[in-house]
């Protein structure tokens, strides 16, 4: 059975730091795009970042504009990534969702797997 679980959410001031974690199981994800999206209240879920495999076995990092220069993905290995926030803002709080895929990593509709969500809360 894949699982692709996440932890790491939580409250933080408006300019504080926060890092998830998402560990895949269930099959191997080595040339999966492994992401984040996240989902605000009445907001459509949207792509914050993606490591997307390459051959060589090199994972490249993507960021949605709004989070560049804050945010960092990191693949720890085949089935862990990692996102550090930094300078968080009250507009980032949401439900934050571990994802993997294939495809253009920008495209709810190619990821296959999907978890069960982190919730991250800003305060001003």
């Amino acid at each position: 059975q894949v699982q692709l679980v996440e932890s790491g959410g939580g409250l933080v001031q408006a300019g504080g730091s926060l890092r998830l974690s998402c560990a895949a199981s269930g099959r191997t994800f080595k040339t999966y795009t492994m992401s984040w999206f996240r989902q605000a209240p009445g907001l459509e879920r949207e792509f914050v970042a993606a490591t997307r495999w390459s051959s060589g076995s090199v994972y490249y990092a993507e960021y949605a504009d709004s989070v560049k220069g804050r945010f960092a993905i990191s693949r720890d290995n085949a089935q862990m990534v990692s996102l550090q926030m930094n300078s968080l803002k009250p507009e980032d709080a949401a439900v934050y969702y571990c994802a993997a895929g294939r495809g253009d990593w920008t495209t709810i509709k190619n990821y296959d797997y999907w978890g069960q969500g982190t919730q991250v809360t800003v305060s001003s």
